[in-house]
């Protein structure tokens, strides 16, 4: 299909990522900043914008998201023009095109039940669960070692455990009910319990604690999976629902003369449920 014989959106879509790449390639050569940056510097930049993203889609604020996506996409289109600029007979040299056409091939080949082989048959897959399977055995044919090879080290740790599940379930490694995952938080908290009773005053091993907690909160992700929850974002909209909360205290105080440390518990307690009341 030539360009004159796209719709008239997508000539505007495909126009509009060619005008960025132009401006990415003048401010390459023209912008001091721009022209010293690296992979490596601009990786921290590309998590906070990663999270500025994550943020406006917790808040449903589409113009944000909208201004967040471009952000990142002006990021991923930086990495690959500064890959773009490596010798041209170094065998890792790649430009946006390579990674378009990659992600594109890849998506083809682990979506066999829509797109069929070179003999014209496709994979059933009649559901989401047998899709995620699908998918995990295809990378494993790829090179993976492991069905877990693919969760970044670096993943928050809450974030990681829901993926480890994920991927153990996508390889049929599971519970086959929620009654089940929810009896095994009942015994986690027990074994927690008998190392960290708050109604003793017996020294507890720290390190024995930590390790039932840990256990405590895998299981708690686990049945939050269950049920369909995904407990970062739960306790995401926790922690901006007592933020938003403790500075309705904080208001209160200060509207009032007074400051937090001069307050007793019971008379922040007041404020706090008031702006409970306010949402």
């Amino acid at each position: 299909m030539t360009f004159s014989e796209l719709s008239p959106r997508r000539q505007e879509q495909l126009m509009a990522f060619d005008r960025l790449l132009t401006i990415m390639d003048e401010l390459r050569e023209q912008c001091p900043w721009d022209r010293k940056q690296t992979l490596e510097s601009l990786r921290h930049l590309t998590i906070e914008e990663t999270y500025e993203l994550s943020d406006a889609i917790l808040e449903n604020d589409l113009p944000e998201i909208r201004k967040e996506i471009g952000d990142i996409q002006l990021h991923l289109v930086f990495y690959a023009k500064i890959a773009s600029e490596a010798p041209a007979d170094s065998p890792d040299r790649f430009d946006i095109a390579d990674v378009l056409n990659s992600v594109c091939e890849k998506l083809i080949s682990r979506h066999p039940h829509i797109y069929p082989d070179a003999s014209g048959s496709k994979v059933i897959a009649e559901n989401e669960e047998q899709v995620k399977a699908n998918w995990e055995q295809l990378k494993l044919k790829e090179g993976n070692k492991s069905v877990l090879g693919g969760v970044p080290g670096s993943l928050p740790a809450l974030v990681k455990a829901m993926r480890i599940q994920e991927k153990a379930r996508g390889a049929g490694f599971d519970w086959y009910e929620k009654q089940q995952v929810w009896q095994k938080v009942e015994e986690e908290m027990q074994e927690f319990k008998a190392e960290f009773n708050a109604e003793s005053e017996t020294v507890i091993d720290p390190q024995r604690a930590e390790a039932e907690f840990g256990d405590l909160l895998f299981s708690l992700v686990n049945y939050a999976r269950f049920i369909d929850i995904n407990p970062e974002t739960a306790l995401e909209r926790t922690n901006k629902k007592f933020i938003k909360r403790f500075q309705y205290i904080e208001e209160q105080a200060r509207a009032n003369g007074r400051t937090l440390s001069s307050m007793t518990l019971a008379e922040m307690d007041v404020y706090w449920n008031e702006a409970k009341s306010v949402g």
